[in-house]
């Protein structure tokens, strides 16, 4: 269950003393350095290797990465790891684990008289995934190169304090497929780098999983970045919301500093490594009045699942009213339907289309921006008209009463297009490679994603066919670049949205405001669009690369 308490610190912790960690370490405990980072150029890395006394290569140890290691590492230190590792594997409390301490980088000077330069705000605060990186692709490989490692990520773990505290949660947050738990004492989750942002990500953000432990105390700093007790209460209370296997350990006074966090050190150890399993279901029932969080959309139990894979490209997904689900193979230059009522696959067209919608007279009309024109298909013969040329659409949205309208990333406009005519004219301009395209339900607003920016716009519909009232409505999360690649929208019977992005699917209310962020199913692949489609409209598909995947939500 999840703990948050304050604790009185005893001289005794219950099992094992916080001083059993006096004895003379077992295992065996190697020094070395990496000098050749790419990711970090220059910088001198120190590191150390503890093998346990039980380790045996036959089988996989577990693994524990330490930031700022060599304060960890002391033998007579405040937390003296890995005699504590001993006195824990002993016990059987804890898991055959090998540690790594890693020391924050340093620049070495070239010029006399000149100073080495730290990086460890660098490393630690910042809140991208350059330092995940670094230990995944540089250093690990080369400190555990001789080692047999388990690759379960709950089986892997990773700590620091104070700013390599919050630089354990982001080495989590980041690649939760590698880092299985977290352990943070006095953490900088302040305003050095902008980690004050955590508590508002984390409650928007689909739980990722990973059990986390932090420590402070009343004590702690309070400066012009910010106060550290109330942002690592923010911290425990935003986990708890969303339902993390957390423990948050809070005492009066102390400092900053390791002495709270080392007094509690063997049972956090303890905590951390535990077999057993979490559960903390949403209460969906509380009174939210306007608010829809996107916990409660989720449906425990229910995961992304693989709809078609094996194929060139995949895009344009779309549905119609009975739920059964269209998209193309642009490498394949073809449409497909698959059945709502039994999963059957069949080929409709062989036409590539980067979007795809059914119009009022009951064809598909698609995007053809390398043929400079927008099509319409009969999804009875498969054959297909231009109905506008000269153009380079994207994607595309279409009203009941014959208006059409498509995305021109390049010329950053959003064009109108009269079926009934062919007639093209620009109905909004100066976005930022506008991108995904959708209507609300009652069709009187029409949404479009910003791919080079990080807005959704959204612009009233006139009966006319008009756009005015445009605005940002919508601002998207960005992932570790300037653009938030908005791509594919749609959306849903309540009128949420739903914006394909660099940090996965984002989901907004009607108001405009986010409502979380969904984890794209595969992160190696683009992720292009969406759609609400199947039995009642109630599975979210994705186009993620060369897979489609969709997943049950709870549409209310």
């Amino acid at each position: 269950m999840n703990l948050i308490r304050a604790v009185v610190v005893v001289a005794v912790i219950i099992g094992v003393s916080s001083r059993a960690a006096e004895a003379e370490p077992r295992g065996r405990l190697t020094k070395d350095v990496l000098t050749d980072s790419r990711l970090f150029p220059g910088a001198r890395h120190e590191y150390q290797v503890y093998v346990p006394a039980g380790y045996t290569a036959a089988t996989p140890a577990a693994l524990m990465v330490f930031q700022d290691g060599a304060a960890y590492a002391k033998p007579d230190g405040a937390f003296r790891a890995a005699a504590a590792f001993d006195a824990l594997i002993d016990k059987g409390t804890m898991p055959v684990t090998v540690a790594v301490f890693v020391n924050p980088g340093v620049v070495p000077p070239t010029r006399d008289g000149a100073k080495p330069q730290s990086i460890r705000s660098f490393e630690y605060d910042s809140l991208s995934d350059r330092y995940v990186r670094f230990l995944i692709e540089e250093l690990l490989p080369v400190a555990l190169k001789d080692l047999n490692i388990s690759a379960d990520p709950a089986r892997r773990a990773i700590c620091g304090m104070s700013s390599g505290g919050i630089c354990a949660f982001t080495a989590a947050w980041k690649r939760p497929d590698q880092f299985g738990k977290v352990m943070s004492h006095i953490g900088s989750f302040t305003n050095i780098r902008g980690g004050d942002v955590y508590p508002a990500i984390i409650r928007k953000t689909e739980p990722k999983p990973i059990r986390v432990y932090l420590e402070d105390a009343s004590g702690d700093l309070d400066n012009l970045h910010g106060s550290w007790p109330l942002a690592n209460q923010e911290m425990a209370a935003a986990l708890k919301s969303m339902g993390y296997d957390m423990r948050f350990d809070y005492a009066e006074g102390f400092g900053h500093s390791g002495k709270h966090g080392g007094e509690l050190f063997i049972e956090a150890l303890t905590w951390l490594w535990r077999d057993d399993s979490h559960d903390a279901p949403f209460d969906a029932s509380a009174p939210l009045g306007g608010d829809r969080p996107l916990r409660r959309q989720l449906i425990p139990g229910e995961a992304w699942n693989v709809v078609v894979d094996g194929l060139g490209f995949a895009d344009a997904p779309c549905t119609d009213a009975a739920g059964n689900f269209y998209f193309c193979d642009m490498k394949a230059s073809a449409v497909y339907r698959v059945s709502a009522a039994d999963g059957t696959q069949e080929t409709l067209a062989n036409e590539s289309v980067s979007g795809l919608e059914f119009g009022p007279d009951g064809r598909l009309y698609g995007c053809q921006g390398g043929k400079q024109r927008v099509i319409a298909i009969d999804p009875a013969t498969g054959k297909s008209e231009a109905i506008a040329s000269g153009v380079t659409p994207n994607d595309l949205a279409i009203t009941p009463d014959g208006f059409l309208y498509f995305t021109d990333t390049k010329a950053g406009e959003v064009k109108r297009v009269t079926i009934a005519t062919g007639a093209v004219t620009v109905a909004a301009k100066g976005l930022a490679g506008p991108n995904g395209i959708t209507l609300s339900t009652d069709g009187g607003t029409l949404a479009v994603s910003e791919y080079r920016g990080e807005q959704v716009w959204t612009f009233r519909v006139n009966p006319d066919g008009a756009l005015d009232a445009g605005m940002p409505t919508m601002t998207l999360r960005r992932g570790e670049g300037p653009e938030a690649r908005g791509d594919g929208m749609a959306v849903d019977i309540a009128d949420r949205y739903y914006v394909t992005s660099a940090v996965g699917i984002q989901v907004f209310d009607p108001t405009g405001r986010l409502s979380g962020v969904m984890a794209t199913p595969n992160p190696a692949k683009p992720l292009t669009s969406c759609i609400l489609a199947g039995p009642d409209h109630e599975y979210l598909y994705v186009t993620n690369g060369d897979t489609i995947f969709r997943r049950r939500l709870k549409i209310d």
